[in-house]
Parts: C-alpha cells; structure tokens; sequence
C-alpha cells in the first residue's frame, strides 16, 4: 500500500516537490467572512511552504538512506530527534548508492570532506550520569560511525528519567556493526531485547560488560552467544536475573573466550561456572569469581580444567571449604597458573595454601587478603614450594607475624622481588630476633603499611635483612621515627628509587637530609604528605642533592614559600608533579617562584592553602601545560 494512501491534502506537498501550480477562483466574500479572508492568504503561505516534516516515516526513511557523504548525514540528524532516529534504523546494507550526479554543495565542503572522513580511526566514546540517554548514545551511533570506526562505547549510569533504554541499544547496533567493545554499567532500563539487537548486528564484538543491570537475564547472554562468536572477554556483575544457562550457552559458542569475569551474581551456582570452565580449557586464561553460591565441585572443576588459566580471583566464597582448596591445587590442572588472589575465603587455610605452592609451579604473584586462617605455619613451607614466586602481598591477615614472615625470607627463592603488607595486626616488634637473621639480596620492594605494631625495632630489622631495596613504603607507621629510618637507609646498597612516607608524622628533616644525602641520584619519588614536622629545612636538602627527583608530595607539611623558592632556584632539579596541598605557610608569594617552574611542571596541587583564586588564574596562564588542582 502506497504511504500516501487515505491522504486527502490540497497538493501542497505535489507543488512544493514538482513546482505545479492550481488556478484560483475569485471568491465575494460578505462582511462576515472579512476575518477568515484576511488570514487566508497567511495559511495558504503557510501550506505552500516545503517541507519533508510533513512526509510520512516510510518516505522519509527511503529519502535518508540515500544520502551518502557523511557530513550530510551528520548534518540530517541535527535536523530534529525524528531525523536522527530515522538515520539511527539505517543498516549499512540498507543504504543506496545513488548514480553519481553534481553536488550543489561541492564548492563549499569539498574542500572539509576529507579531513571529515576518518575511514581508518578506531573511535571510542563514553556516556556518563545525565549524559547517559537515548538521544546521545543515537547520535554518538550516527555522527562517530559516520566519521570512522566506532569500536568501543561505555555507559556508566543512567539519566534518571531518560536514561538509555533498549531502544538506544538499538540504534548503536544498526550504526556501529564493527563495535568491539562495550560495556553497561548500572543501566537499570536495558533489558534482553537490547542484547539481542547487539547480538544481531555487532557479531565483531570481543568485550561485553553488564553491571547492575537488572533486567538482563539469560535470555540476552544466550542472544550474545550466539550471535558474537568473537567474544573474548565477559563481565557480568550483580545481575541478579542472570543464573546458569547463560554462562553454558556462552561456554558453548564462544570458543575464544579469554577472560571472564562472575561477580555478585546470586543465582549462578556450581552449574554454571563448571560448564564454563569444562568448555573454555582451551583459550581461557583469566577467571575471576567473587560473591557466588558455588562449592568444593566449582574449584575442583578448575583445578582440573583450568589448564590455560594464568590469572586467578577468588573473592567472598562462604560455601567453598579447605577441601575445595586443596583438590583444586592436586588435580594438577593449574600449571601454567601465574597469578592467583584469595579474598574473604574461610577455606584457604595452612594446608590449602601449601599445596597451592607446590603443585602451581608457575606461580610468581600471590595476594591474601582477609584471610582469617593463614598463619606463620605455612610460611615456611610455601617459600620453600614456590621456586618462582616474586610477589607476595598479605593483608589484613592477622595472624601472620614478623617472625612467619622471616622465615619466609629465609627461605624464599632467588627471584623474590616484592613484600608487601598491609593492616595486618599481628605484624608489630618481637621481643627477641631469631638466631640467624635471613638476608633477602633480591628484595628490591618493600610495603609494610598501616601496621600499628610496627616501629623502630623492627624497621632496623628490615634493614638488615633487605641491603637492595629500591622501592619502600612505610606508609601510616606512624611509631616509626628518625632513630628506626636512619639504619635503614644507611644499610641500603642499591639506590632508592621510590619512597613513599605518608602518615609518618614522627619523621623530622633530619631523616629526609639523611635521604637525599645517601640517595639524591637516584631517588625519583618521594612521597611526606602528612609528615608534620617536614620543614623548609628538608626542602633545602632535596634542591641540593636531588638530580632525578620527578614527583614531590609534600601535602600538610610545614614548608613555607622560602622552601618553594629554594625549589624553583635549583637548576638541576626537574620536578613534574608537585603537591602543596594543605600547606598553609604557602601563599601568594610563592606564585612567582612556581610559575618559574614552567618548563618541566606537569602537574601541581594547590588545595587547601593561602593562594587565592585571582593568583591561581595568573599561575595557569603561566603555567598553561600543567594541569593545576586548586
């Protein structure tokens, strides 16, 4: 049926359109119609005036999809949110190539179209809070897709009453088929079928990651399956409509799957995830799973199965016990296993935690954190089991000591390079040191931070089991003072490249003159923010022996714009990042001095001081590469 059919208009659009013009009559009005004669000729103007609006969807649909240089198409959505829509339903395969003909407005654009075509940029574009909604995410689909290759498109949050909807989904399917990566985070609106126009059209698609989406269930994972075999990395969190056989049909169809990511998801139990990891041996290498209902079977299943897994997460898995640990570790599957992280879970305990040494013998990181039933008695064992462990992260796991911890250094490998521990109460002095004190040559990091039982004692210990650190941070040890910092940077071979010392409020200048006296050449951050008793004095030290210091954080510090003008003074000296947030001896004065600075200056903190606004905007003008936080 034609689209004009029951139209029953006067010609106005035939003569807009085809230039036909219809004879008029004469007509004699009486008196009481002089008030509908005066306007008729203003509606009669009004009704010859042309006008695509009044064509219905179907024709002004064949219209747009005949306009092919981008810059007219862009041009066309601006039009009205109708255009754009219209434009946004237009497939690829539905645009017609038009014979060439002369372009009117060659003269004008000709010159612009090239720069405007973008045929080789990969585009991404993100949508944040109220910029979350329909219109953007459609016009984002036509405008950038038009210009080049829209690969990537984020959306975290969601206008509050026009946030995007399915139907935007949509029009990012039609308009972008060559979409690789996208990512949903709390869209509360988008529901299956907006998965399903995704899977339909974007089947280049390689990343997909829903976040609070609550209306996404099954039904749209198994869409995505099917329709984008290319897909390579999953994330699905706190989707409480998600359960099992969305996971299967994804283990099923989507054989290049490298990376999953399982997250708060209440309904996914021991089904899903064994199907998952059954069918992804292969290609699967990175396996998160944090706030699941699974069991021992779920962890035996990847034990078994998880042949390519080289990067393991396993966070808040109440149900899952030391058995499901352990035979995880014997089935012998994790061999290639490089990095593995254990939070909240009661079931890694002293024999899980050894066995996992011992039969993963690629494993070179290994972080614990709240993992209430690791103790010293395993420490020793599992430096011995791990010959290729480097990285060793433990936090707030309480009962590990100072002295499980240096019978770890005892016997760790030669390829150790990183100890860090964090909030971790047992962690304090001990009142004799063992009979032979290990020394841990390779150690080159060292994090030991908000421990409150750790003070001077113990940091003299560390530094005489560790002679080549590089990197150390001390921060929020607050009992630690000049008498414990000082051994430790005398006992140091190697030069200390970063050192972080925030919260170390009982620090004096006398220590950071020590520092850079002992290590200016090769010190490139330091970190006193919060150090209170840090004054000019040690700012004076830092222009005089610091040659590739980079970054200086000297927040809350009792500096002064002397300091700052000793700063900008020292020409050997090239600092790119500087915070003097919280100094509040630091005024207006030092404005000059900073601005001095222009040449190496990339970023600079002024919060919370004595500035002021107009010098602050007199800095950026100086400054005009730097970004300025004030």
């Amino acid at each position: 049926m034609s689209p004009f059919h029951g139209y029953r208009g006067d010609g106005a659009i035939g003569s807009a359109l085809f230039g036909g013009v219809r004879p008029r009559k004469r007509v004699f009005a009486s008196a009481a119609d002089e008030a509908v004669t005066a306007v008729a000729p203003k509606r009669q103007k009004q009704r010859e005036e042309p006008s695509l609006d009044a064509l219905p969807d179907a024709c002004l649909f064949e219209v747009l999809r005949r306009v092919q240089s981008p810059r007219a198409r862009c041009a066309s959505a601006c039009v009205s949110r109708r255009w754009l829509a219209l434009l946004a339903g237009i497939r690829a395969s539905e645009t017609v190539l038009a014979p060439a003909v002369p372009d009117l407005n060659q003269e004008y654009l000709g010159e612009d179209e090239d720069e405007f075509m973008c045929d080789d940029a990969d585009l991404e574009r993100t949508l944040e809070g109220k910029e979350a909604t329909d219109a953007r995410l459609t016009a984002a689909a036509v405008g950038d897709a038009l210009r080049g290759h829209l690969v990537s498109v984020s959306v975290r949050g969601s206008h509050p009453t026009r946030g995007v909807t399915d139907a935007g989904l949509s029009a990012l399917a039609r308009g972008c088929p060559a979409l690789r990566s996208l990512a949903l985070w709390d869209v509360p609106q988008v529901t299956d079928a907006g998965l399903a126009e995704i899977a339909a059209e974007c089947h280049l698609l390689e990343r997909l990651d829903i976040t609070g989406c609550p209306l996404v269930t099954d039904k749209g994972l198994v869409a995505i399956a099917q329709g984008c075999p290319d897909l390579k990395s999953l994330t699905i969190e706190a989707c409480s409509g998600v359960a099992n056989e969305g996971f299967k049909a994804i283990s099923r169809c989507c054989a290049k799957l490298q990376a999953v990511n399982i997250k708060n998801c209440a309904h996914v139990d021991d089904q899903g995830v064994s199907g998952l990891i059954c069918s992804a041996t292969v290609s699967l290498a990175k396996v998160r799973l944090q706030g699941l209902n699974i069991t021992d079977a779920s962890l035996a299943v990847i034990g078994y199965y998880g042949k390519a897994i080289t990067d393991l997460t396993l966070a808040r898995l109440p149900v899952v016990g030391e058995r499901g640990f352990w035979v995880m570790a014997n089935a012998l599957g994790l061999q290639k296993l490089r990095c593995m992280t254990v939070v909240s879970c009661p079931g890694l305990t002293d024999l899980a935690l050894a066995a996992i040494a011992k039969f993963c013998p690629s494993l070179k990181l290994i972080h614990l954190k709240k993992c209430s039933k690791v103790s010293d008695g395993c420490l020793k064992e599992f430096a011995a089991s791990a010959k290729v462990l480097e990285n060793l992260q433990i936090e707030e796991c309480n009962k590990v000591t100072l002295m499980g911890i240096l019978a770890f250094l005892l016997n760790c490998s030669p390829k150790f390079k990183a100890l860090s521990l964090v909030k971790c109460i047992g962690i304090k002095d001990i009142c004799s040191a063992p009979a032979q004190l290990p020394v841990c040559k390779s150690l080159r990091s060292l994090t030991i931070k908000d421990c409150p039982g750790f003070t001077d004692a113990s940091l003299a210990v560390v530094g005489m089991i560790c002679p080549r650190l590089e990197n150390v941070n001390l921060s929020g040890l607050g009992a630690v003072t000049d008498n414990g910092f000082l051994p430790l940077i005398k006992s140091s071979e190697s030069g200390l490249v970063n050192v972080d010392l925030n919260g170390c409020e009982n620090l004096t200048d006398t220590a950071v003159s020590e520092l850079v006296k002992a290590h200016g050449t090769s010190l490139a951050h330091l970190s006193l923010e919060g150090c209170s008793k840090i004054t000019d004095a040690s700012l004076f030290a830092i222009s005089e022996s610091c040659s590739q210091l980079a970054e200086l954080d000297l927040s809350n510090c009792m500096v002064s714009d002397y300091g700052v003008a000793v700063l900008s003074s020292a020409k050997q000296l090239k600092l790119r990042i500087l915070s003097l947030s919280g100094c509040m001896m630091v005024t207006q004065k030092s404005v000059p001095f900073l601005g001095s600075m222009s040449s190496s200056l990339e970023g600079l903190n002024l919060q919370f001081n004595f500035i002021g606004n107009h010098n602050i905007a007199s800095l950026e003008k100086q400054l005009w590469r730097c970004d300025i936080l004030a």
